[in-house]
């Protein structure tokens, strides 16, 4: 099956992933300039009313971008929406991003309601639901979602236990629509290696912490630096859903990162300000221990195609 046309055209089969606390409008537009899908969870915007401006602020400098380069590659931008009981601004914030015409949402935790979906495709906007496993999947999509993001081993915050082989394989048996693969995907030829597995596009976050752009602190950034895989632990202390977090974080708060509690999922909560409660305990993905610099968004990108050429290239595969 063919990608959804607002897929297509990008400078590189690349999704900037939604980052808490990170992805900030400075971010989302860097990957757009650089021709990848931009994003943002729309809870980073605080309190609620932000969301309209930061929306605003983004299609303007964008539109201006594009009149001032009228050849340049332009990705879509795309917002998270916590689908939990939880989160009282579910109703405002989709609202808001109808109104704005978003072309991509990107749904977590829970399928979206069928009117959350005719509501997107009736502007012909997609929505992308994220899941870590095949059950997951099979109830997203029996909720008419237009595409799957799988969360494989390895991805930073929120993400499954499954290879990305084998979710890959077992996704498609059931789906030839758009798949977005995440998990420790940190240069040019993993890219490759997602499309070559039977995804689409690949999922980067991680890799996006350590750029200029990012809303991090240094100190999240030099972590992400100084990390290795081993250095990631899986947990659901912190929000009741598993992912992954660097170790240091965890120290800095004076918890041993080897003997964490096991959370309550039931008392997930994504209202108010109470997610400020996880901050300063960093998300990230495997990868880490292949990023060594903080380059703009810009270079990344142009160093991940050249990468992504490269293995192409060698591998024989043509374009």
């Amino acid at each position: 099956m063919a990608l959804p046309a607002v897929l297509q055209n990008l400078s590189l089969p690349v999704v900037g992933s939604p980052m808490f606390i990170v992805s900030y409008p400075e971010l989302v537009l860097a990957q757009c300039k650089a021709g990848i899908v931009g994003s943002f969870p729309a809870l980073n915007a605080r309190p609620a009313e932000q969301l309209d401006a930061w929306l605003t602020q983004i299609e303007t400098e964008l539109a201006a971008y594009k009149a001032a380069n009228p050849g340049a590659t332009i990705g879509p931008v795309a917002v998270n929406q916590i689908v939990h009981q939880s989160n009282e601004r579910l109703e405002h914030d989709v609202r808001v991003c109808i109104e704005h015409k978003v072309p991509i949402f990107i749904t977590s935790l829970r399928a979206p309601a069928r009117e959350i979906i005719d509501a997107v495709h009736s502007y012909g906007g997609i929505v992308l639901h994220d899941v870590i496993n095949l059950r997951h999947a099979g109830k997203a999509l029996e909720a008419g979602v237009d595409g799957l993001i799988l969360v494989a081993a390895g991805a930073g915050g929120h993400a499954g236990t499954t290879s990305p082989f084998a979710l890959v394989g077992e996704v498609r048996r059931l789906f030839d629509g758009p798949i977005v693969l995440s998990g420790a995907i940190a240069n040019g030829g993993s890219i490759l290696a997602a499309q070559a597995m039977g995804a689409d596009l690949a999922y980067m976050g991680t890799r996006f912490i350590a750029t200029q752009e990012a809303h991090a602190v240094e100190a999240y950034k030099r972590a992400i630096l100084s990390a290795k895989a081993a250095d990631i632990i899986y947990t659901n202390l912190f929000t009741g859903v598993h992912g992954n977090y660097i170790r240091e974080s965890i120290m800095n708060a004076g918890l041993d990162p080897d003997a964490l509690p096991e959370s309550d999922k039931t008392k997930m909560n994504f209202a108010g300000d109470k997610a400020k409660a996880w901050k300063d305990i960093w998300g990230a993905g495997q990868g880490v221990g292949l990023m060594d610099d903080i380059p703009t968004v810009a270079e990344l990108v142009a160093r991940l195609r050249r990468e992504y050429d490269e293995t192409r290239s060698r591998l024989g595969v043509g374009r």
